[in-house]
Order: C-alpha cells, then structure tokens, then sequence
C-alpha cells in the first residue's frame, strides 16, 4: 500500500546500503505514524527506488499487507513483471516465511534486512528459507544494516503501546499513559485489576472514589464508542455527598486492554468481566447507573445477586430481547458503523453536545490513537442481539422478567429526547417492564450522551432520589 508522498522516492538514486536503509526506515516511521506495526522496505533496481512499501495490514484489513509485500507488488506493477530479477529488497526487520517466500517467488537477486527477529525471522531466526537447497532460486540475503535504529524503533513503539511495565498480552494493545494527561475535568486516580478469571490476564482499569463503607456505591456502565469520561460531571456530585463511585472502562475502551480481535468482544464474556469486578470489590448498596450500551450489559446483572443493589438510574438504553426489531435509529447507527468504521468521534460528541469544548471531545478520542485500538468500537453494535437465540437476547429476556417481577429497589428512568438511536420510544417500553418504576425524566433538549449534557443534573436529581 504505497502513499502518494512515497513518489517521491521513486527514481531516487540510493548511495549505498545504508542510504537505502535509511529511506527504509522512513517508510517505516510512516507506517507507526499511522497506527501499524514500523516496518519499511524500498526496492532497487539499477542503483535507483522502483517501488517502497510499509506496514498496512490494520489499515487494509489484510494480513498478508507487510511492507516486503507491498513493496513487491509495487515493483511488479511498476515493471510489467512480477519477476524481479536484478533487483534488492530493503527491509526494516528480518521477514516473515510469508513474505521470505514472495521474495523468492519474485527471484530477487538480494534481500537486506536490518534487525533480526528471533519470533517469526525467515532469514535465519526462526528458520532460513533462503538457505533452504531443495528451492530451486537462490537470493543473497544480508542482514544488520542499521540494525540498531530500526530495533530501537520497533522496541519505543510496542513499548508507548503498553504504557508501563505491566504485563500486556500479544493479542491486545494499551493505550500509552500519556494520552489521557491534561484531559479536562477527568483528574481522578487510575485503578487496574488483571486477576479475575475471565480477564485472561487483560488488565481492566476503572475509576474508585469514595470508601467502601459509603451509603451508596453507584456503579457507572458507559456504552460505544465512550468510557468512563462520561460520567466526569457525575463523579465530583456524588463523591462530595460522600458516597462511592465506581466507573470501569469495559475491555477496549478508555485505559482497559484492547483486544487486536473482534472475535474477543462476546456479550456474555464482557458480562462476566462485570459480575467478577463486583464480586471482588464487593459492592454493596449499588446503584447501578447505565446508559447506552452500557444498559444492554448492565441490566442484566442485579438479576445475579438481587440483594447488592439498591436502585436503577438508566439512560438512553434499552434490553435487546430479540423479539422485537431493534429501533430504526439504532439500526442506522449500526450501519454506519460497518459502512465508516474509522467515524469521528469528537465530531460525533460534538453533533450530540454541542456545548462541550473541542478539548472534551477530543478527550473521548484519547483512548483510540489509531485503527488497532479500535477494535471495540467496531464489534460493540453487532453485539446488540436482533435474534431469539442471540446470547445477549436470552440473557436480556431473563433480566426482563427480573426486573418485571421481582425487583424491589428503586429507579430514576431519564431520556434524552432528542436521541435518534435510543431515544423516548426505547425508553418507554423499557420503562413498562421496570417493576415501581415513577414517571420516565424526559430531558427535551438533550441527545444520546445524557450524562454529557446533563451530567450534574442528573446526579443531583438522583441523590434526591434514591437517598429518601
């Protein structure tokens, strides 16, 4: 996948190997620029660039998109050939047995590659496919040419992503610290837990203001595409009446892991994640504050352990059962979704708020540096269950007749009625199948994001509320 700045290149008389590894390692920084993994490669022929190619298999949503293989398509491409005898290949990082085995389909007369890569090298790492006897081509291979900047590059890169020293998982990224410094109006200490069984060693982070022994805990769910920086304006309300507030960013989201696969993002696993939180923090007394997608997983949890809970505030949400078609508005947001996955989301708080600051809606960015951490973003709406058998629809047909016939806390139902997804419709019918449920807050001037809008009302209202 080559960029129309990379033209520049073409023609581009090199010196030596270096010179050539050096406008390697440029393509390579483009490619961490953007989110994927640094690594770079030109292709030389004739003492000059034919072709380049970085990383861009996030961006392609193709694995086979390395930079060697971008390169070498570019090349052929460019030749009328994809045989690309009396060329050389430089490449950042020792290649892969996939992209070993395209430089040798390509009859290459040499491959120079930087630093080694003693997990998955085919140039002698792992395995050296190019000494291999049995393979009628044979390819100079030369590795080490400024091997020490580019290893540096790779090891800073993977490093920011992790964020500190704490065990990270292959299959996930971390949002670097640093991003989330200076967010306005978000000054409360982090708080992480990696040990619960269904974490698989992930490292959930959540928000804890308040002692434990606090009249009330209120346990806050943000949705998609939020975390727990919606609940900012609820916070400081609630914890100055001296009561507990618990707002986890669900796995990736906010400062949580981000899983690399949407495979990972199943309603009953982000469930349990829930439950298990609860159970080792031990809340007592909760109330459970939803909105969004954070009701489709919220609502089904008191039904667990009845006796933790002391009230509902819920907003904007709804219990996807399956029997219903889910609201017209919601199923346009999915859509879009599919159709844009990388959507703006400062832009898209902004079209909803539009009195925040560009600051606070850059600030829900924050968490999704580029497309690889924004995996969650993209498999949270095809959770929403649309069929009878779909995991989130049994569950949320249980929890109905929970929350219908023996729940016996309070609630607070508010919607914000200018939401074209989950607005006062949704709200409604979840209002009927909520046992002693008083009259649905409607908010006429507000959108989806209640808590943004309304945030300081809201609190207010439902200390009033659920403190009688």
């Amino acid at each position: 996948m080559n960029l129309k700045a990379d033209n520049a290149l073409i023609g581009q008389v090199v010196a030596n190997d270096n010179h050539a590894m050096q406008l390697a390692l440029a393509e390579a920084h483009a490619a961490a620029a953007v989110g994927e993994v640094p690594v770079g490669a030109v292709i030389v022929r004739g003492g000059c660039i034919i072709a380049t190619g970085r990383n861009a298999s996030i961006a392609a949503h193709d694995p086979t998109a390395h930079a060697e293989v971008t390169a070498l398509r570019a090349a052929a491409a460019r030749l009328g050939n994809y045989r690309l005898e009396g060329c050389t290949l430089y490449v950042t990082l020792e290649p892969c047995a996939m992209c070993a085995g395209a430089m040798l389909h390509a009859r290459l007369d040499r491959v120079v590659y930087a630093a080694p890569d003693p997990k998955t090298g085919a140039a002698g790492g792992v395995t050296n496919l190019f000494a291999e006897p049995r393979l009628n081509h044979r390819t100079l291979v030369q590795g080490g040419v400024l091997a020490g900047e580019c290893a540096a590059l790779l090891r800073n890169f993977f490093q920011s992503r992790r964020g500190n020293s704490s065990p990270l998982r292959e299959d996930a990224l971390r949002t670097p610290d640093s991003t989330f410094d200076d967010l306005p109006g978000y000054p409360w200490s982090p708080h992480y837990v990696s040990d619960l069984p269904a974490l698989d060693g992930l490292r959930l982070h959540y928000l804890d203001e308040g002692a434990p022994d606090a009249p009330l805990s209120w346990l806050c769910l943000h949705g998609n595409p939020t975390w727990s920086y919606l609940y900012r304006h609820l916070i400081p309300v609630l914890a100055a009446a001296g009561h507990r507030v618990i707002a986890p960013d669900l796995i990736g989201f906010g400062k949580s892991d981000k899983p690399k696969k949407r495979r990972a993002h199943r309603f009953g696993w982000h469930r349990d994640v829930l439950l298990q939180l609860i159970e080792r923090l031990d809340l007592r007394r909760v109330v459970l504050v939803v909105q969004g997608g954070g009701g489709l997983l919220g609502l089904t949890l008191p039904m667990v352990a009845p006796t933790r809970y002391h009230g509902l505030l819920a907003m904007n949400t709804l219990l996807a059962t399956g029997e219903q078609p889910l609201p017209a508005g919601f199923l346009a947001w999915r859509e879009m979704c599919v159709r844009k996955p990388a959507f703006d989301i400062a832009r898209l708080l902004a079209r909803d708020n539009p009195q925040i600051s560009p600051a606070e809606c850059a600030a829900y960015t924050a968490p999704f540096p580029d497309a690889g951490h924004r995996v969650a973003t993209r498999a949270f709406p095809a959770m929403v269950a649309q069929r009878l058998d779909d995991e989130g629809a049994v569950l949320s047909r249980a929890a109905r007749r929970f929350w219908r016939e023996q729940w016996n806390g309070q609630s607070l139902l508010a919607v914000g009625a200018q939401d074209t997804a989950l607005g006062e419709k949704a709200m409604r019918a979840l209002h009927a199948n909520i046992r002693g449920c008083p009259p649905l807050w409607v908010l006429p001037q507000t959108g989806h994001f209640t808590p943004e809008r309304d945030g300081r009302q809201i609190a207010e209202r439902a200390l009033a509320h659920f403190c009688l």
